[in-house]
């Protein structure tokens, strides 16, 4: 196969952050048309980051932009650190302002804003949805992870959320169990294989606007995530469903500490449970 870098321009954004050494790193490429599934699998496997998002001319004018995502293994329905990074990397070439995606999931707009220090990105997901984890699969999980029920905060129930991709929630009762995150690689993978959940959204709640969140990213062959914008969403529709939060509200989460890559997420949840949620920040190209 031909070097593909040398045929595509292929950008490199870490979202979520203003550093480049913190967020999340995505692959982007703007100009994705005429890319087939192999060559798109190729380049996201050669990138090396855990997606990679492909950004195609819309089918009419004006009409909204097709994007794809691939991690190196597969390709996901929906990324929600790519999406920052793609629309902040778009607006460094053609200027802030709204930009439609129209996903393997549904439709995602994305506003980027101009601030002093470079652009933001606020997009909206899908409606969100959630619904029980059997006790089985609960089991098997805390297993792999190598917690115990014991380790787990009632007040916040695990439960799978959905904003394009499956992700089970559970909290931790203690920062110090968020922290120690030495889970069975394969034994996790195999059983999200299994269910279909993208990541798991392992949340411990600071205060009732802060919460710290790690996740376990097996289906992409990575260990875990620095930030993960879908299962953000995900996690802003958990808690407007379970009446955990008054909204509308706003709610930050802070991941990637424990890596080393500090990543900042902010969530608007509106009211109406029919609406997405709006997930905001900011991507830096990377050295």
């Amino acid at each position: 196969m031909p070097d593909l870098n040398t045929q595509t321009e292929i950008l490199r954004y870490a979202a979520f952050t203003r550093d480049p050494e913190g967020g999340n790193p995505a692959g982007v490429v703007l100009s994705a048309d005429g890319l087939g599934d192999e060559v798109m699998q190729k380049i996201a496997a050669d990138v090396g980051f855990s997606e990679t998002a492909f950004l195609f001319a819309p089918a009419t004018p004006g009409g909204p932009h097709a994007v794809r995502y691939f991690s190196p293994l597969a390709e996901v329905g929906f990324c929600g650190h790519a999406t920052v990074a793609l629309a902040v990397a778009y607006a460094d070439r053609h200027g802030a302002g709204r930009l439609v995606l129209q996903t393997r999931v549904g439709t995602v707009p994305v506003e980027t804003r101009q601030t002093g220090d470079g652009f933001t990105a606020t997009l909206v997901s899908v409606p969100p949805s959630v619904r029980d984890v059997t006790e089985e699969d609960l089991h098997e999980a805390l297993a792999a992870l190598r917690w115990t029920p014991d380790d787990l905060d009632a007040a916040l129930p695990p439960r799978i959320a959905n904003a394009g991709n499956d992700h089970l929630v559970l909290a931790a009762r203690t920062r110090e169990r968020l922290g120690e995150l030495h889970y069975d690689f394969d034994r996790l993978g195999a059983l999200m294989a299994a269910r279909g959940w993208t990541t798991l959204q392992l949340v411990w709640k600071e205060d009732e606007r802060s919460y710290h969140s790690r996740n376990p990213f097996p289906p992409g062959g990575v260990v875990e995530d620095p930030a993960t914008g879908a299962a953000a969403a995900a996690f802003g529709g958990y808690l407007r469903e379970l009446g955990l939060v008054a909204v509308p509200t706003e709610v930050d989460i802070l991941q990637g500490e424990d890596m080393g890559r500090p990543s900042a997420l902010r969530l608007l949840i509106p009211a109406d449970r029919a609406s997405g949620i709006s997930v905001t920040g900011t991507a830096v190209p990377m050295r």
